[in-house]
């Protein structure tokens, strides 16, 4: 008999379809100087502002179009924001506006929201703008009440418009904001600077050069730093980290021994405001003489919709992989006293309060780029074995260098595995040097090699040669065979002791299907190869007829690529298995793409993950969209393959991929030292056979052990997955009406300041 039913639990979620836009303004704006991304955030703005029933305006030429008022504050519509994805820049205008800096360029500008009813401001630009902008919204109710003595608007007016509402997203490519891990740019420009470099390599290295490179930065030194890690550069030259006096002699000094050391190629990163102890500027021709030789607007418009009459002005920044609102004046004072704790000469203050991402940016550049003497190293007799393992992942080869270089600065022995779990079992191991895996850190693929084969049926050879080789601790760099196999392994440890050493897994798969972390190594630059290759798709039909575009993306199993790539390229569409799908779907889809090609809309785009449906093929979904899309569009079909995992890894995955393992090998001297009783190193505890990944807003330490009830592994994904709370977002602005869980969102959270301690590059990513 059934037993009584259970109460019922409240339902506290609170969905998006609650929130209603009906008989408000909105207005977007972009100020200052323009930066890649900010198309983006105009159209994620427009469209979710037109969703929930709201009048969305441009106003074009930033604050000065404001002023100005008349043409250039022009309401949007949903089709006026197609094709802006992929475009550069800021195709609404951007202008420095000295009228805006003076309280009658204020009146004006209020002057022209109020005769169109605009209340509610999204503001994407510099520190400079969104300081404006919230003196704008400190004197809005005086400025009304000039504008009632003045007889420009009335006693109604005045108190339909009485309260202004002001949200920012920060555009600035020297991500000199603080209160956010990246500023909207930030990513494009550290694109440029990588693709240059990339392509210095190549001649520096036939002629056995020194390059020196200046990038932007007068205030802040992220790109610099951030490009130092990314392509590995022998020195950066940042203005929160003077160097020391005689800096000249230390750098010639480590070029000669580089030479010395057959190195052919040796960069310099110098960013435009660095500066010595002296406040001097160090400019690239000095160093010359001297050596010789890239989700924001959608939150942006809920921190509208959801604001009441005390809510002070915020910002939305992104703090790992998480949207977060801030008090905006919060993250001005902050950004504010950088800058006066550089001008005193309180460097370390200055890069305590950029935030603890930049600290670890800082603190593994200085564990990577500069080799200690042996004498100057821990005494260590611990052996590390590191290696690869499932498919090659862009980034691989960085995390591998950082893990090397990371392991010798703690004084152990490093050993390469080569061809993954086959190669150990066979023996393809041997030690790797400093020297080993420079200029690693920009290769595609997988240097040592690596393959999808498990442990399990060669156990006995594999403990075997951790015997031989008196391996300590090993590090395993890969996908899903990765998890699978360090599972095998800690598994084992009743059966061969070998295996009662500290291991740690570091994800790496273009897939992004591993439980225990958001972020996988070699995504990114795979996502990077789906949006650009969906761009340049698009672009190649321009001035032919309507067309629509079906892509094939890769993941097994997992949506990620598919559902992230088609957010990020604009997708009307997108197949996954994680969502089943039936013909009523797809006939569904397929007629609402005809009514929006109907209009001036010209091109759709429909993404197709593998393995979404068995019977539902890629070819299947082509010929169907080519039959019932007959006389309004023609199709093209795409198979991306490979691509994805191939090619130059992307800056974030170079820098994910360094800092993750860096992490990783500490975690490994600590838990080497901790479990050494006897005179050798024995652990059976689950807590050292350990997944490292990414969770929400930090780097975690799972065993992999406790992961086993997350996974699916019929097909090779967690049970849950953080992503797909993006498929009704990515739904909502191609235009469907779906229900959207802002539930995690919307809470006003306050800038951390980060005590003054010892620092550790293991603290955060």
């Amino acid at each position: 008999m059934a037993g009584a039913a259970a109460p019922k639990r409240q339902d506290t979620r609170k969905f998006f379809e609650n929130l209603s836009g009906a008989g408000k303004s909105i207005a977007v704006l972009t100020s200052g100087g323009d930066a890649q991304g900010m198309n983006g955030a105009v159209r994620a703005v427009v469209r979710m502002g037109i969703y929930v029933g709201a009048k969305v305006y441009f106003i074009h030429e930033g604050y000065q179009g404001m002023v100005d008022g008349g043409d250039n504050i022009k309401e949007a519509t949903w089709e006026s924001v197609s094709s802006m994805l992929q475009v550069g820049g800021t195709v609404i205008g951007s202008a420095r506006c000295k009228a805006f800096r003076t309280h009658e360029g204020r009146l004006k500008a209020a002057h022209n929201l109020v005769q169109r009813h605009i209340t509610n401001l999204c503001v994407i630009g510099g520190d400079g703008s969104l300081t404006g902008a919230n003196l704008f919204r400190e004197e809005w109710s005086s400025l009304l009440d000039e504008l009632q003595e003045q007889g420009l608007i009335d006693a109604e007016a005045a108190r339909a418009n009485s309260k202004l509402h002001i949200v920012g997203m920060v555009g600035s490519i020297d991500n000199d904001f603080c209160g956010t891990d990246m500023t909207i740019g930030t990513d494009s420009a550290l694109h440029r600077i990588i693709e240059v470099v990339d392509a210095i390599m190549t001649t520096a290295q036939s002629h056995q050069r020194t390059f020196v490179l200046e990038v932007m930065g007068r205030h802040c030194g992220y790109l610099a730093l951030v490009s130092a890690l990314a392509c590995g550069a022998d020195w950066v030259f940042i203005p929160e980290m003077p160097p020391a006096d005689g800096w000249e002699d230390d750098m010639c000094q480590k070029l000669s021994e580089n030479r010395a050391d057959k190195k052919r190629l040796n960069i310099i990163i110098v960013a435009e405001g660095a500066i010595d102890s002296h406040n001097k500027a160090i400019t690239p021709d000095y160093i010359k003489d001297v050596s010789m030789a890239s989700r924001m607007g959608v939150e942006a418009v809920l921190a509208l919709l959801e604001a009441s009459t005390n809510t002070p002005a915020c910002v939305v920044s992104l703090v790992g992989n998480q949207a977060v609102r801030l008090p905006l004046m919060e993250c001005v004072q902050m950004t504010q006293e950088v800058q006066k704790a550089m001008d005193e000469k309180k460097f370390d203050e200055a890069v305590r309060l950029r935030g603890r991402s930049f600290q670890n940016n800082l603190n593994t550049y200085r564990l990577l780029s500069h080799r200690r003497a042996d004498s100057e190293l821990p005494n260590s007799s611990f052996n590390v074995a590191v290696m690869n393992v499932g498919a090659p992942a862009a980034g691989m080869n960085a995390a591998v260098r950082s893990a090397v270089r990371v392991g010798i600065s703690e004084g152990h022995k490093m050993f390469a595995v080569s061809d993954g779990f086959e190669g150990f079992y066979k023996g393809q191991i041997k030690e790797i040097k400093w020297g080993d895996v420079g200029g690693w850190t920009g290769r595609g693929g997988s240097l040592l090699g690596t393959k999808r084969t498990l442990p399990g049926k060669h156990l006995d050879k594999i403990a075997e040669q951790i015997k031989i080789h008196n391996i300590n601790a090993l590090l395993v760099i890969g996908g899903f065979e990765a998890y699978v196999g360090l599972l095998e392994l800690s598994s084992a440890r009743d059966k061969y002791s070998e295996f009662c050493v500290p291991m740690v897994m570091v994800p790496a798969t273009v897939s992004n299907n591993i439980p225990g972390s958001d972020l996988s190594i070699g995504s990114d630059t795979a996502l990077n190869a789906i949006t650009d290759t969906c761009d340049r798709i698009k672009q190649s039909a321009s001035g032919t007829k309507r067309r629509v575009f079906i892509i094939e993306t890769m993941g097994g199993y997992c949506g990620y690529l598919a559902t992230v790539g088609g957010l990020a390229a604009g997708a009307d569409a997108v197949y996954i298995y994680e969502e089943p799908f039936d013909i009523r779907d797809l006939q569904a889809n397929v007629e609402h793409l005809t009514h929006k090609m109907k209009t001036s809309i010209q091109r759709g785009l429909v993404l197709r993950n593998e393995n979404c449906n068995e019977n539902f093929t890629t070819d299947f979904i082509y010929q169907l969209y080519s039959e019932e899309g007959r006389g309004v569009f023609d199709c093209r079909m795409n198979v991306l393959g490979h691509m994805q995992q191939g090619g130059a890894p992307s800056p974030f995955d170079r820098n994910f991929g360094t800092k993750v393992a860096a992490k990783a090998v500490q975690w490994i001297s600590r838990t080497l030292k901790d479990s050494y009783k006897g005179g050798r190193v024995f652990t059976s505890s689950e807590d050292t056979a350990c997944l490292l990944g990414m969770r929400r807003r930090a780097l975690v330490f799972q065993p992999v052990s406790q992961l086993r009830d997350e996974t699916d592994f019929v097909h090779r994904i967690p049970k849950e997955q953080w992503w797909l709370k993006l498929r009704p977002l990515m739904k909502i602005l191609a235009k469907y009406k779906t229900s959207y869980d802002v539930s995690d969102l919307g809470q006003l959270e306050h800038v951390t300041r980060i005590q003054p301690k010892e620092s550790d590059a293991s603290s955060a990513i």
